[in-house]
């Protein structure tokens, strides 16, 4: 009896922290606002050709915005490696054997105890 009763009392507390805490998190002011959306239309005063002539016409803007682009880019050099393919799938046969056994049930004992010379 004593036991239902505790159980009970617990279960109620856990209840009413839950209701609580679920009270306070609602009873908050949303700041929230509608999204404006701005209905003048855009006209342009200069045409597409003005524009790119004076781009053109000021060549430190384009190696600004060069070098801004390249900084957003991997910087790191991208060196050609001297170990082919060929290579790299010789050494993966070579060492299937060994994977095998490290990852095999007794994880590579057996292979360990063959591989040792023994005086």
């Amino acid at each position: 009896m004593n036991r239902n009763i505790a159980s009970a009392l617990a279960t109620g507390t856990t209840i009413a922290a839950a209701a609580l805490a679920a009270a306070a998190i609602t009873a908050g002011n949303a700041y929230a606002d509608d999204i404006t959306i701005d209905k003048t239309a855009f006209v342009s005063t200069r045409t597409r050709a003005e524009v790119q002539a004076e781009l053109l016409s000021q060549p430190q803007l384009l190696t600004a915005a060069a070098s801004e682009w390249s900084l957003q880019q991997d910087p790191s050099p991208h060196g050609k490696s001297t170990f082919t393919s060929e290579q790299a799938k010789a050494e993966y046969k070579v060492s299937r054997q060994y994977v095998s056994a490290l990852t095999g049930e007794d994880s590579g004992s057996a292979y360990f105890i063959k591989r040792t010379v023994r005086p």
